[in-house]
């Protein structure tokens, strides 16, 4: 894939509705507050339906908050230098399997889903990323002075060499 060239406005239109019916979705699943849990449930599958939906949701908007920054960078609403420096998409959370395997099979075909999704966009970030990581002369100069002091022992150099033999 190449880097931004392949991400256009159709991509992220798409990608945003997909999203937006796949969060509807997982609200319709994960909407625990709108009813009372029956004491008939077992505790460990509540739990795990709370904290498989805490990262489900969290996931889910992550996604849409980046979809909806491509949106606003192609609507012209922001600039490329802030896509870049503030729109990067979080990493996932991934499942815990004890308690993805306690749930039915269709809230884990819905989590698998949203990793699938989560998955996708990732690569689009990073490959859109990929075209910054070329690196200033700066960065460059910078990263060689730290690997050149790391690989001195600078007490034991100083106290060898002298202040002006450094």
């Amino acid at each position: 894939m190449d880097a931004a060239t392949n991400l256009s406005r159709p991509i992220i239109e798409a990608l945003y509705t997909e999203a937006l019916v796949l969060a509807d979705d997982v609200r319709a699943v994960f909407a625990l507050g709108t009813k009372e849990p029956s004491l008939s449930d077992n505790t460990m599958v509540r739990l795990a339906l709370s904290t498989e939906g805490l990262k489900t949701t969290t996931r889910m908007m992550h996604l849409l908050a980046w979809l909806l920054n491509q949106r606003a960078y192609f609507s012209g609403e922001m600039t490329e230098n802030q896509v870049r420096n503030h729109g990067a998409l979080p990493p996932d959370r991934p499942s815990d399997q004890a308690q993805i395997d306690l749930l039915e099979p269709e809230t884990r075909a819905l989590i698998a889903e949203t990793e699938a999704l989560h998955q996708r966009i990732a690569r689009l970030d990073q490959a859109w990323r990929q075209q910054f990581d070329l690196g200033s002369p700066v960065r460059a100069f910078q990263d060689r002075i730290g690997r050149e002091f790391a690989q001195i022992d600078r007490p034991a150099k100083i106290r060898q060499l002298g202040p002006r033999q450094i």
